[in-house]
């Protein structure tokens, strides 16, 4: 499969079970305005009810991978109304990304700040460029980084996490990986092959557990132990009695290849 859609804001390409978004707003470093994310959430949205897609790429064009959100659009309409839309509406596609059925990577080059930091830390996955930096620098304009701040406080650490939010400074690539805002750091010419690479290993596997396990994830870590297990537990029952896990297992017991059937 090989399908590639073009609209002003967002690309969108299928290939072996691989959905690519590329943000494309390059003059504007991607800045995240009405138009970008809405496209965003109708993609999203096409793309978690096709089961031949098994992960998806959030990818950019030009120097950076995405400045935050779009301030010059803000401040043309500075009602409360419209701030208000605008972030529930970048709510909206951040809770998209995690409810998604499929893993999705980040592949970041340039800068992601703000609310494109905080669209690097709620994908499942984020690779980058050496040559990346990462900033929530709200605070040196009088905005605190706050709507951001909710998916960098569950990638990073409490006091890594205040420091990038009261400071505002950038962080380059390898810090980023020591804090656990992405997964790894690679040379700009490995940058594809990397995030192509860890997308074909999640493609291999099966995608009903992929589904199964995403979804699970994120529920359970925000409950306590107790709770967490209790529903991993039937989480893990559910699973077993899938058709792939039967598979999985036979094929590894046979020492063989599975074949996914998705269910």
């Amino acid at each position: 499969m090989n399908d590639v859609q073009r609209q002003a804001v967002l690309i969108t390409q299928k290939a072996d079970g691989i959905a690519t978004l590329t943000l494309n707003r390059p003059a504007q470093r991607n800045a995240l305005n009405m138009g970008l994310m809405k496209a965003m959430l109708e993609a999203l949205e096409e793309i978690g009810a096709d089961p031949a897609i098994r992960a998806v790429i959030i990818a950019a064009e030009g120097p950076a991978f995405c400045a935050g959100h779009d301030l010059k659009e803000m401040r043309a309409d500075p009602s409360e109304d419209a701030q208000a839309k605008t972030f529930a509406t970048c709510a909206a596609m951040m809770m998209a990304i995690i409810h998604l059925p499929q893993p999705v990577i980040a592949r970041v080059h340039g800068i992601a700040t703000a609310a494109g930091c905080q669209l690097v830390a709620t994908c499942d996955l984020a690779v980058a460029s050496e040559d990346a930096r990462f900033a929530t620098p709200g605070v040196h304009i009088g905005l605190f980084c706050s709507t951001p701040m909710v998916a960098l406080s569950r990638n990073v650490g409490r006091k890594q996490a205040m420091e990038m939010l009261l400071t505002g400074e950038m962080i380059d690539a390898k810090r980023a990986q020591a804090l656990g805002l992405i997964n790894r750091a690679v040379p700009a010419g490995d940058l594809d092959a990397a995030v192509e690479e860890l997308a074909g290993k999640i493609c291999a596997k099966s995608p009903l557990a992929v589904r199964i396990g995403k979804e699970a994830f994120y529920r359970q870590l925000e409950t306590g132990f107790e709770a967490a297990y209790e529903y991993t537990g039937a989480v893990m029952v559910r699973n077993m009695m899938a058709d792939d896990a039967t598979e999985g297992i036979d094929a590894f017991l046979e020492k063989r290849r599975p074949e996914w059937k998705g269910r």
